[in-house]
């Protein structure tokens, strides 16, 4: 008889042992299906390999970006030159290396400038309710009335010129701050409004938890998922966004080096150099497809109807 019971004793500590390691939190599950999701790992070493372009643009070419050649102007790929020369004599290869620098910067403070604006009026409009909602949401509804390009232009035709590399940066992410955040913050206001009344932050109110405490320990941890996934993708679309203002000479201007700015001053080479469009549009296009990628792998991982 007292065989039997521990030879119970022992299948039930392994039974308990395997329910328990069957059982994952929201981050680990998350985490478990990104590791056997292949966009993932294509859109995460491409986007390695962007940033580090960004930091240490040396480590691909001794080139400068700014050592100009007239009389090479507009020539095709070589083996001397392996992107071409622009129209003004630059090497193609250098500035697309140096053009990651501000499209990143751009991209990375401008996603996550949003994110911390809109996660911080959504967990305040969705915590108190009542008139902090209604008013803070009437604000978020102004701007976001204003369309991206359209308000973008408008505040970078009214602010003052500048010739510093990162004031020009500055200008472009901080519209993007202004018009972009509303998004984040209805996103926010309504997970934050889902996790409210679950069984633990009524508990946590129970037992006398400070509201700062309740927010921070309870209803953020469980509702800053889908922000992550939106800023996620959204960074993609903010340097898309910047490499359109570009375009139209409002947004990044020279000397400052973005891909942006060299698809704007390759129009007038398009037809007899198209090689001048050709590769900057190319890394652009890649750089938004791996963000996107990677935004959709993760919102794949922590979206339960998925599963």
């Amino acid at each position: 008889m007292t065989d039997d019971l521990k030879a119970f004793e022992v299948v039930d500590e392994r039974k308990g042992s395997s329910r328990s390691e069957g059982v994952r939190s929201l981050r680990a599950d998350a985490w478990h299906d990104l590791r056997r999701n292949p966009l993932f790992w294509i859109s995460a070493a491409l986007i390695v390999l962007f940033v580090v372009m960004a930091i240490a643009p040396g480590l691909f070419t001794n080139t400068s970006p700014r050592e100009t050649v007239l009389s090479e102007a507009r020539t095709p790929p070589s083996s001397e030159n392996w992107f071409g020369r622009d129209v003004q004599g630059y090497d193609l290869y250098a500035r697309c290396i140096y053009g990651a620098r501000a499209s990143i910067l751009v991209g990375v403070f401008a996603a996550a400038g949003t994110a911390i604006i809109g996660t911080i009026f959504g967990l305040l409009a969705g915590y108190a309710s009542g008139a902090t909602d209604a008013v803070v949401g009437r604000v978020a509804e102004i701007f976001f009335a204003l369309p991206l390009i359209l308000g973008a232009v408008v505040i970078l035709t009214a602010l003052p010129p500048s010739d510093e590399y990162f004031v020009i940066v500055f200008k472009v992410v901080l519209v993007f701050w202004i018009l972009g955040w509303p998004t984040i913050f209805r996103l926010m206001r309504s997970s934050v409004m889902q996790v409210r009344p679950n069984d633990y932050v009524q508990a946590a109110r129970a037992l006398g938890g400070s509201p700062w405490r309740i927010v921070t320990s309870h209803i953020l941890p469980n509702a800053i998922a889908p922000v992550i996934v939106v800023s996620t993708i959204n960074l993609g679309v903010y340097i898309s966004a910047e490499a359109t203002l570009s375009f139209l000479g409002i947004g990044l201007q020279p000397p400052t080096i973005s891909w942006g700015v060299m698809i704007s001053d390759a129009l007038v080479a398009m037809r007899s150099a198209p090689h001048v469009l050709l590769f900057p549009a190319a890394f652009l296009s890649l750089a938004v497809l791996a963000f996107i990628m990677l935004g959709d792998a993760v919102r794949d991982a922590f979206d339960p109807k998925s599963r």
